[in-house]
């Protein structure tokens, strides 16, 4: 695939920080259970930090190819006929997150000037990772479709 190093990084580093910061307030949520004071923002926060989470490492799960698949009875198929069905899947990625990152930008307006119940955040930032996970999981797909792409046409010259 290509240098997307910067990218990989950044991804990698946000989604360590925010599971880092999920785990850190869980952890007092629990504490807090056992002290005169609880925590009413930990609730909402952990529910924020495992979206941001999943937005930040579910792009890195397919750049890897680990997301589940089920190929059963794709190694019985022609190798020609696997290849094409993997273009086709990462097609239909492409496609898939281009309309929802479309809608999940839309979506981020509706939160403007909302605001969280106990910590007060705009509910924009909170939409915003729709947006965010379904543009670097069409960017790695696009990635992926232009190697693979690639890949045939240097096997047909040779």
């Amino acid at each position: 695939m290509r240098s997307t190093k910067i990218l990989d990084r950044t991804l990698e580093v946000a989604t360590i920080l925010c599971f880092l910061a999920l785990i850190i307030v869980v952890v007092i949520q629990i504490v807090s259970r056992y002290l005169p004071q609880t925590f009413v923002w930990t609730e909402e926060l952990s529910r924020f930090l495992f979206l941001f989470s999943v937005s930040f490492g579910a792009p890195l799960a397919l750049k890897d190819k680990e997301f589940i698949n089920v190929d059963l009875l794709l190694h019985y198929l022609p190798k020609r006929v696997r290849e094409i069905y993997e273009g086709f899947i990462y097609l239909t990625i492409v496609l898939f997150s281009a309309v929802v990152a479309y809608w999940g930008f839309r979506f981020i307006g509706i939160g403007r000037g909302q605001t969280s119940a106990t910590m007060a955040i705009d509910m924009s930032i909170i939409h915003a990772c729709i947006f965010i996970a379904m543009l670097f999981i069409g960017i790695y797909a696009l990635l992926h479709m232009i190697d693979y792409f690639r890949g045939h046409q240097r096997e047909s010259e040779d």
